[in-house]
């Protein structure tokens, strides 16, 4: 039977010598293969639209558990801001990768719209950093080990938080503070706005770079402390970051 989802393709596999396994994240049944037979070929129609970021309607022969055969793909938007910029396609690479892991672990429905709402963000021209951030800190909610950012991660109470610890798991207050470095109180506060911020309805974002980058460290440090996840495309984005220090 024929039929047609919206998704992303987050990675692809070559086939045989001219074909390519697709595994495209959808709307309707999640994550799932695709058969992309002959898409390598110079004169096929499924080449230009066989490509990781190809966001569209696909048209295909569906089979649950299996890899479905892919049909033709109607674009829904060619992303062409993100695929022409290093720092944009850098970001999205990851977040693609990231997101490929998280949905194998879990499938909820409500992770594709948050997922797209994101990548539509930086291709409209939204810092990258922030708006990965964002979906850093809501993915950990999916993988089971969201930081606890209401209240002191050692005792509980809700007053006096004075710094954020990944070690320890989110915020700590200052009685329970001893080694832990202070970090600004901005930093303190927006990793709690980026939870609960809806990323479709963001307008404008006017942060300094000193409380992007705590934050971003804080997500960093956190990540490889409780997620288990070892993402190719991080190490990448680590050295981009690198470079423009220099």
């Amino acid at each position: 039977m024929i039929e047609t989802v919206e998704g992303i393709i987050v990675s692809t596999i070559p086939y045989k010598e001219s074909s390519k396994i697709l595994n495209v994240f959808t709307k309707e049944h999640g994550l799932i293969g695709m058969m992309a037979k002959g898409a390598n070929r110079m004169k096929s129609e499924l080449r230009s639209v066989s490509d990781k970021l190809t966001y569209g309607y696909f048209h295909i022969y569906y089979k649950e558990g299996k890899l479905s055969n892919l049909i033709s793909v109607d674009v829904i938007n060619p992303l062409k801001q993100i695929k022409t910029d290093l720092e944009k396609i850098s970001y999205a690479s990851y977040l693609l990768e990231l997101t490929e892991q998280l949905v194998k672990q879990n499938n909820s429905e409500r992770i594709y719209p948050l997922f797209m709402s994101g990548i539509k963000k930086i291709e409209d021209g939204f810092d990258p950093l922030v708006i990965t951030n964002i979906l850093e800190l809501k993915y950990l909610e999916y993988l089971g080990v969201m930081p606890v950012i209401d209240r002191c991660a050692v005792c509980g109470r809700t007053d006096s938080i004075a710094t954020l610890s990944s070690y320890l798991g989110g915020y700590v207050c200052n009685f329970c503070r001893k080694q832990e470095p202070l970090v600004d109180e901005k930093i303190i506060k927006l990793v709690r706005m980026y939870y609960y911020v809806d990323i479709s309805k963001i307008e404008k974002l006017e942060l300094s770079e000193k409380v992007k980058k705590g934050v971003n460290q804080f997500l960093n440090e956190y990540y490889d402390r409780y997620t288990g996840l070892y993402l190719k495309s991080r190490g990448f984005l680590k050295d981009l970051n690198e470079l423009e220090k220099r």
